[in-house]
């Protein structure tokens, strides 16, 4: 990376923070929520029903333990269903639950109600879905610091 970069990339990192933060402010008395950490995590479940615990704590980039005692809250929320493996019963899936399902459905369209009033071109959304997409997988793929 040269040294012209570094100022564009703290600012696309600063963006992302900013947009992000008017995001989760939007929500706030709409949908259910808990720790953002718990959101990341429902949402990866969401998209992955099925998910194993060390799939979904690897992808999320969370340790361990953050990543278990978040799941805890949302099963005790009743957001979240752990099942055995029907072919290796030492492993745990995770499933989203209807009542989960129902507080995503609402934050999809808490979500989109936002947006749709700040990017009203198609194809700007599709290219930034697909920008936001590559640095998602790359910084997923990345090892965590302090991870051998």
């Amino acid at each position: 990376m040269n040294e012209e970069e570094t100022p564009r990339l703290f600012e696309l990192a600063d963006l992302i923070l900013a947009v992000s933060r008017h995001i989760g402010a939007s929500k706030e008395g709409e949908v259910e929520s808990g720790t953002p950490l718990e959101g990341a995590v429902m949402r990866y479940i969401d998209r992955n029903p099925g998910t194993t615990a060390g799939a979904a704590a690897e992808a999320t980039q969370m340790i361990s333990s953050n990543f278990a005692r978040a799941v805890r809250r949302l099963e005790k929320a009743g957001l979240v269903r752990r099942e055995a493996d029907q072919h290796d019963a030492r492993r745990v899936l995770l499933y989203p639950t209807e009542k989960a399902q129902e507080n995503l459905q609402r934050l999809r369209e808490v979500w989109s109600h936002l947006l749709e009033e700040a990017v009203t071109d198609s194809d700007e959304i599709d290219a930034v879905i697909s920008t936001l997409r590559n640095i998602e997988t790359r910084l997923t793929a990345r090892p965590r610091p302090g991870a051998r």
